[in-house]
């Protein structure tokens, strides 16, 4: 069952620890739907991520899942079907900047992310609309699909307990957002256009 959106907070979060909750004049805030202490007591915390390219800033922002010790990805979130790569909200990408995120060409805006896991090559799809709920990705959702591109996951070398993503810049104008999760790693390739 789909929860009631409620009340619309901008917030933004640390990068490095999911609270306390702070804003900077360059990067775009998180929107977080329910009371600030609503938030606060969600199972899954809120955290960003904040991916500087050149002399501006963009950010991810997401929910983060605890596997609890159980396999999740290929169970509860089967192989071939779409998945929000984190909780409640849709994981969702905030760019100020032209920028090719795998293989797709965007503009600066608000956009969601969502995966297609598989044993193999996971497929990520950015999606035109930030505001949805995360889940279900139906025909409706999909319908705002932008591109999509294949990423191979990697072994994380351990096991990651709650879902992180991380930014690894790789130029002044480049880097990669890494999902972790379980015992796997999947890269998202960020260039600034």
């Amino acid at each position: 069952m789909r929860p009631t959106p409620g009340l619309v907070i901008a917030l933004t979060l640390v990068a490095a620890g999911g609270s306390p909750w702070v804003t900077s004049a360059q990067t775009p805030p998180c929107a977080f739907r329910g009371a600030p202490s609503a938030l606060l007591e969600r199972p899954s915390p809120l955290d960003s991520v904040v991916m500087r390219l050149g002399d501006a800033e963009g950010k991810l922002c997401y929910g983060r899942p605890s596997a609890e010790g159980a396999p999740r990805v290929g169970l509860e979130f089967p192989f071939g079907s779409p998945w929000q790569m984190g909780a409640n909200e849709p994981t969702t990408l905030h760019l100020p900047f032209p920028a090719r995120v795998g293989s797709v060409d965007l503009g600066p805006g608000s956009y969601s992310l969502y995966a297609i896991p598989a044993a193999g090559d996971w497929t990520i799809v950015v999606n035109g609309n930030p505001d949805r709920w995360g889940a279900p990705i139906g025909a409706d959702v999909r319908a705002a699909d932008i591109g999509s591109f294949r990423s191979t996951p990697t072994p994380t070398g351990g096991y990651v307990e709650r879902l992180t993503f991380a930014f690894e810049p790789s130029g002044p104008a480049a880097g990669t957002l890494v999902y972790s999760w379980e015992g796997i790693r999947v890269a998202i390739p960020l260039v600034r256009r």
